[in-house]
């Protein structure tokens, strides 16, 4: 399952791509969204524009919450981009809120052999917190980045002001067909910072949300049990992930089965936090219940 914001941010991007590449400090003559699929390793990055004048192509990962490798993968991406579009290319890691702001996710990412000083690759990319900045920018500049002025450098205090200052944006006759996507983006991105109570009443009074593309492929898909089950998936994903880095490979299948068992989203925060604390596998599910057997399909007569 895509993580529960993947629609929105693609949404955003798509809006308007030339507001990202400013964010990132590139400007173009032209920008398309492009195919981010690269199924030669049988897996998708985030979204990847193409820039004409200069020749380059963006790529930007979106990050939630903690992961590691992150790093590695970016730079697998990165590769795998160049070679499959001929261009250099740009990598961006955007990370949406400060449980995402790992160590090893500093810009660089180095490989040595074992026993060397000098790193044999060198791999550099961008990285930007979302926290840190403020919501000014955003706040005047496009579409395409406006909702992400909630989640920047604002206090819940200011909130109210922030929202306030979108209304009057999102209220100019250019921006009738997008609002309703845009509101959906901003009650998404909230739900990564704040409760749901919180955030209900800061968008008391917003219209046009319900009627976006955006907001009805989310309902189609289940809200409730959607979005809970996309972050159930993502922290297992996550702690998984961690594990094999931590551990030197990756879990077996009965702890896999263990923690693919877990429907609580508070236990498997509980692991993560502890998997950096022990030494292996089975100590890091030594006090879990087993998982129920799977009961045999019956073959059809």
């Amino acid at each position: 399952m895509s993580k529960p914001y993947d629609a929105t941010l693609k949404a955003m991007l798509e809006a308007s791509p030339a507001d990202w590449t400013a964010l990132i400090g590139l400007h173009a003559e032209r920008i398309a969204v492009i195919d981010a699929d690269v199924s030669t390793v049988t897996a998708a990055t985030d979204k990847v524009l193409r820039l004409s004048g200069p020749d380059v192509v963006a790529h930007f990962d979106f990050q939630a919450g903690p992961d590691a490798i992150l790093p590695r993968r970016v730079h697998g991406y990165n590769a795998l981009l160049e070679e499959r579009h001929g261009l250099p290319v740009q990598s961006v890691v955007l990370l949406l809120r400060p449980q995402a702001n790992l160590r090893a996710i500093s810009g660089v990412y180095e490989r040595r052999l074992p026993g060397t000083a000098e790193p044999y690759l060198t791999f550099r990319y961008q990285v930007i917190r979302i926290w840190e900045l403020r919501p000014e920018p955003f706040l005047t500049g496009g579409p395409g980045t406006l909702p992400l002025a909630p989640i920047s450098a604002v206090t819940a205090g200011e909130l109210p002001g922030v929202i306030h200052a979108m209304k009057e944006t999102l209220e100019a006759p250019r921006y009738r067909k997008l609002a309703g996507t845009l509101w959906t983006a901003v009650d998404v991105l909230l739900g990564l910072r704040y409760e749901r109570a919180m955030i209900d009443q800061l968008l008391q009074g917003v219209r046009g949300m319900k009627e976006s593309v955006t907001y009805q492929a989310i309902v189609e898909e289940g809200v409730a049990k959607g979005v809970i089950q996309g972050r159930l998936e993502e922290a297992r994903r996550i702690l998984l992930r961690l594990g094999e880095h931590l551990f030197s490979g990756p879990a077996p299948e009965s702890t896999r089965a263990q923690l693919e068992s877990i429907t609580e989203l508070e236990l498997l925060e509980q692991l993560s936090d502890r998997v950096v604390r022990v030494s292996s596998w089975p100590e890091l599910v030594a006090n879990l219940p087993a998982p129920k057997p799977r009961r045999p399909r019956r073959k059809k007569s």
